[in-house]
Protein backbone atom coordinates (compact mmCIF):
# COMPACT_ATOMS: atom_id res chain seq x y z
CA UNK A 1 0.00 0.00 0.00
CA UNK A 2 1.06 3.37 -0.79
CA UNK A 3 2.52 5.43 2.02
CA UNK A 4 -0.28 8.87 2.22
CA UNK A 5 1.24 12.14 3.43
CA UNK A 6 -0.40 15.43 3.70
CA UNK A 7 1.66 18.63 3.92
CA UNK A 8 0.57 22.22 4.67
CA UNK A 9 2.00 25.34 3.00
CA UNK A 10 1.14 27.87 5.59
CA UNK A 11 0.16 31.30 4.14
CA UNK A 12 0.45 34.76 6.25
CA UNK A 13 0.53 38.05 4.85
CA UNK A 14 1.65 40.75 7.66
CA UNK A 15 3.55 40.24 10.99
CA UNK A 16 2.24 43.04 12.80
CA UNK A 17 0.64 44.33 15.67
CA UNK A 18 -3.65 43.65 15.39
CA UNK A 19 -5.29 47.04 13.34
CA UNK A 20 -8.26 48.30 15.17
CA UNK A 21 -11.54 47.45 15.05
CA UNK A 22 -13.09 48.69 11.56
CA UNK A 23 -9.76 48.28 9.79
CA UNK A 24 -10.45 46.93 6.47
CA UNK A 25 -8.97 43.49 5.63
CA UNK A 26 -7.17 43.55 9.52
CA UNK A 27 -7.43 39.52 9.25
CA UNK A 28 -4.63 39.54 6.90
CA UNK A 29 -2.15 41.01 10.13
CA UNK A 30 -1.00 38.87 12.46
CA UNK A 31 0.74 39.64 15.78
CA UNK A 32 4.27 39.36 16.28
CA UNK A 33 3.86 36.86 19.51
CA UNK A 34 0.70 35.33 18.12
CA UNK A 35 3.38 34.26 14.89
CA UNK A 36 5.59 33.52 17.21
CA UNK A 37 3.66 31.43 19.20
CA UNK A 38 2.49 29.50 16.23
CA UNK A 39 5.81 28.61 15.15
CA UNK A 40 7.32 27.47 18.77
CA UNK A 41 3.94 25.07 18.51
CA UNK A 42 5.15 23.75 15.11
CA UNK A 43 8.55 23.37 16.63
CA UNK A 44 7.08 21.22 19.82
CA UNK A 45 5.08 19.30 17.66
CA UNK A 46 8.16 18.00 15.68
CA UNK A 47 7.88 19.72 12.52
CA UNK A 48 10.15 21.66 10.74
CA UNK A 49 9.32 24.73 9.26
CA UNK A 50 10.22 25.08 5.27
CA UNK A 51 11.30 27.52 2.28
CA UNK A 52 9.28 26.49 -0.81
CA UNK A 53 13.09 25.76 -2.34
CA UNK A 54 13.43 23.23 0.87
CA UNK A 55 10.25 21.60 0.59
CA UNK A 56 10.18 20.47 -2.77
CA UNK A 57 12.05 17.39 -2.44
CA UNK A 58 9.24 16.63 0.13
CA UNK A 59 6.40 17.83 -2.10
CA UNK A 60 7.98 15.46 -4.67
CA UNK A 61 7.90 12.31 -2.63
CA UNK A 62 11.75 11.81 -2.59
CA UNK A 63 11.84 12.81 1.10
CA UNK A 64 9.96 12.04 4.27
CA UNK A 65 9.63 13.69 7.52
CA UNK A 66 7.40 16.30 9.49
CA UNK A 67 7.34 19.19 7.06
CA UNK A 68 5.13 22.15 6.76
CA UNK A 69 6.06 25.23 4.28
CA UNK A 70 5.93 28.86 5.46
CA UNK A 71 4.97 31.40 2.55
CA UNK A 72 4.71 35.07 3.15
CA UNK A 73 2.61 36.98 0.32
CA UNK A 74 3.66 40.83 -0.95
CA UNK A 75 7.03 41.00 0.64
CA UNK A 76 5.94 43.43 4.10
CA UNK A 77 8.49 45.44 5.71
CA UNK A 78 7.42 43.63 8.88
CA UNK A 79 7.97 40.34 7.66
CA UNK A 80 11.29 40.77 8.12
CA UNK A 81 11.95 42.88 11.70
CA UNK A 82 9.12 40.27 13.51
CA UNK A 83 9.12 37.32 11.60
CA UNK A 84 12.60 36.45 10.59
CA UNK A 85 14.08 36.69 14.08
CA UNK A 86 11.97 34.21 15.40
CA UNK A 87 12.99 31.77 12.29
CA UNK A 88 16.46 32.69 12.62
CA UNK A 89 16.24 31.67 16.28
CA UNK A 90 14.66 28.38 15.39
CA UNK A 91 16.47 27.17 12.90
CA UNK A 92 13.03 27.62 10.13
CA UNK A 93 13.19 28.93 6.80
CA UNK A 94 10.18 30.48 5.02
CA UNK A 95 9.44 31.90 1.52
CA UNK A 96 8.67 35.51 0.92
CA UNK A 97 6.60 36.49 -2.54
CA UNK A 98 8.22 40.08 -3.37
CA UNK A 99 6.42 42.31 -5.63
CA UNK A 100 9.32 43.03 -7.76
CA UNK A 101 8.55 46.76 -9.23
CA UNK A 102 7.05 47.81 -5.99
CA UNK A 103 10.18 47.41 -4.19
CA UNK A 104 10.40 50.01 -1.24
CA UNK A 105 6.73 50.99 -1.69
CA UNK A 106 3.73 50.29 -0.50
CA UNK A 107 0.57 47.86 -1.10
CA UNK A 108 -1.09 50.58 -3.22
CA UNK A 109 -3.11 47.33 -5.13
CA UNK A 110 -4.92 47.43 -2.05
CA UNK A 111 -6.19 51.48 -1.70
CA UNK A 112 -9.63 50.83 -3.62
CA UNK A 113 -10.69 48.25 -0.50
CA UNK A 114 -9.57 50.55 1.97
CA UNK A 115 -6.45 48.81 3.06
CA UNK A 116 -4.55 51.03 4.56
CA UNK A 117 -1.02 51.51 3.07
CA UNK A 118 2.07 49.47 4.48
CA UNK A 119 5.60 49.81 3.84
CA UNK A 120 7.05 46.84 1.95
CA UNK A 121 10.66 45.65 1.59
CA UNK A 122 13.46 47.62 0.22
CA UNK A 123 15.65 46.28 -2.35
CA UNK A 124 18.70 45.61 0.67
CA UNK A 125 15.69 44.51 2.93
CA UNK A 126 15.61 41.84 0.15
CA UNK A 127 18.91 41.20 -0.16
CA UNK A 128 18.93 40.83 4.09
CA UNK A 129 16.43 38.24 3.95
CA UNK A 130 17.76 36.44 1.40
CA UNK A 131 21.33 36.54 2.87
CA UNK A 132 19.99 35.45 5.69
CA UNK A 133 19.13 31.88 4.61
CA UNK A 134 15.43 32.91 3.52
CA UNK A 135 13.89 32.66 0.07
CA UNK A 136 12.80 35.23 -2.55
CA UNK A 137 10.20 34.07 -4.81
CA UNK A 138 7.63 36.43 -7.57
CA UNK A 139 4.56 37.48 -7.06
CA UNK A 140 4.83 39.35 -10.49
CA UNK A 141 5.89 42.86 -10.84
CA UNK A 142 2.91 44.79 -10.21
CA UNK A 143 0.38 42.67 -7.84
CA UNK A 144 -1.78 42.36 -11.34
CA UNK A 145 -4.65 40.07 -11.48
CA UNK A 146 -2.90 37.90 -14.21
CA UNK A 147 -6.28 36.14 -15.71
CA UNK A 148 -8.02 39.66 -16.42
CA UNK A 149 -4.64 41.30 -18.45
CA UNK A 150 -3.84 40.17 -22.13
CA UNK A 151 -1.82 36.86 -22.07
CA UNK A 152 0.98 39.08 -23.59
CA UNK A 153 0.94 41.16 -20.34
CA UNK A 154 0.48 38.37 -18.18
CA UNK A 155 3.92 37.13 -19.33
CA UNK A 156 5.70 40.48 -19.16
CA UNK A 157 4.93 39.95 -15.64
CA UNK A 158 5.65 36.55 -14.93
CA UNK A 159 9.12 36.83 -16.49
CA UNK A 160 10.42 40.50 -16.18
CA UNK A 161 9.59 39.84 -12.04
CA UNK A 162 11.90 36.68 -12.54
CA UNK A 163 14.84 38.72 -14.04
CA UNK A 164 14.38 41.61 -11.50
CA UNK A 165 14.84 40.07 -8.44
CA UNK A 166 17.57 37.59 -9.42
CA UNK A 167 19.85 40.79 -10.33
CA UNK A 168 18.40 42.28 -7.21
CA UNK A 169 20.01 38.98 -5.45
CA UNK A 170 22.35 37.56 -7.54
CA UNK A 171 20.42 34.29 -6.91
CA UNK A 172 17.66 31.76 -8.66
CA UNK A 173 14.43 33.01 -7.97
CA UNK A 174 12.48 29.73 -8.68
CA UNK A 175 9.16 29.82 -6.51
CA UNK A 176 6.38 31.86 -7.68
CA UNK A 177 3.25 33.00 -6.51
CA UNK A 178 -0.47 33.71 -8.31
CA UNK A 179 -1.50 37.29 -6.89
CA UNK A 180 -5.46 37.22 -5.59
CA UNK A 181 -5.01 33.39 -6.14
CA UNK A 182 -6.05 33.78 -9.88
CA UNK A 183 -4.60 31.75 -12.12
CA UNK A 184 -5.86 29.03 -14.91
CA UNK A 185 -4.02 26.67 -17.00
CA UNK A 186 -2.64 29.09 -19.64
CA UNK A 187 -1.30 31.42 -16.45
CA UNK A 188 0.14 28.10 -15.06
CA UNK A 189 1.83 27.09 -18.89
CA UNK A 190 3.89 30.73 -18.60
CA UNK A 191 4.61 29.73 -14.95
CA UNK A 192 6.50 26.74 -16.03
CA UNK A 193 7.98 28.13 -19.55
CA UNK A 194 9.46 31.28 -17.17
CA UNK A 195 11.94 28.92 -15.53
CA UNK A 196 10.00 28.64 -12.40
CA UNK A 197 10.17 25.29 -10.40
CA UNK A 198 6.68 25.58 -8.69
CA UNK A 199 3.94 27.98 -7.97
CA UNK A 200 1.20 28.28 -5.24
CA UNK A 201 -2.41 29.74 -5.31
CA UNK A 202 -4.99 30.31 -2.87
CA UNK A 203 -6.98 27.15 -3.13
CA UNK A 204 -7.32 25.98 0.95
CA UNK A 205 -5.81 22.02 1.56
CA UNK A 206 -2.78 20.85 2.43
CA UNK A 207 -1.00 19.34 -0.58
CA UNK A 208 -1.42 15.43 -0.82
CA UNK A 209 1.39 13.05 -1.45
CA UNK A 210 0.79 9.30 -2.19
CA UNK A 211 4.67 8.07 -2.81
CA UNK A 212 4.76 5.66 -5.81
CA UNK A 213 1.69 6.97 -7.44
CA UNK A 214 1.35 10.57 -8.00
CA UNK A 215 3.09 14.30 -7.64
CA UNK A 216 0.69 16.83 -6.78
CA UNK A 217 0.43 19.49 -9.11
CA UNK A 218 3.27 22.03 -8.36
CA UNK A 219 2.22 25.10 -10.13
CA UNK A 220 -1.04 25.00 -8.19
CA UNK A 221 -0.43 23.87 -4.76
CA UNK A 222 -3.29 24.67 -2.42
CA UNK A 223 -2.06 26.32 0.80
CA UNK A 224 -3.23 27.04 4.80
CA UNK A 225 -4.04 30.25 5.62
CA UNK A 226 -3.39 32.21 8.82
CA UNK A 227 -4.92 35.03 9.82
CA UNK A 228 -5.28 37.36 12.83
CA UNK A 229 -8.27 35.27 14.37
CA UNK A 230 -5.97 31.90 14.23
CA UNK A 231 -6.06 30.85 17.57
CA UNK A 232 -3.74 28.16 18.70
CA UNK A 233 -6.31 24.97 18.40
CA UNK A 234 -7.36 25.72 15.51
CA UNK A 235 -3.69 26.37 13.74
CA UNK A 236 -2.97 22.54 15.09
CA UNK A 237 -6.14 21.42 13.91
CA UNK A 238 -5.00 23.05 9.75
CA UNK A 239 -1.69 21.75 10.35
CA UNK A 240 -2.25 18.82 11.25
CA UNK A 241 -6.27 17.35 10.58
CA UNK A 242 -7.80 17.39 7.47
CA UNK A 243 -9.93 20.69 8.88
CA UNK A 244 -8.17 22.21 5.62
CA UNK A 245 -8.72 19.25 3.12
CA UNK A 246 -12.45 19.80 3.37
CA UNK A 247 -12.36 23.63 2.84
CA UNK A 248 -10.50 23.20 -0.89
CA UNK A 249 -12.19 22.68 -4.15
Amino acid sequence: MSAQRFIPILTYHQIAPEPAKGTAFRSLCVSPERFKSQMLWLKRCGFQALSMRDLMPYLRGEKAARVVGVTFDDGYENNLTHALPVLAQLGFTSTVYAVSAMLGASNTWDAHLGIAPSQLMSEQDLITWHQSGQEVGSHTEHHVHLTEISLTDAQREIERSKRRLESLLQASVNQFCYPYGQFNAEMARMVRAAGYEAATSTQRSRVKVVEGVNEPDVFALPRVPIVRSTMWPQFLLKTLTAYEDRRGP
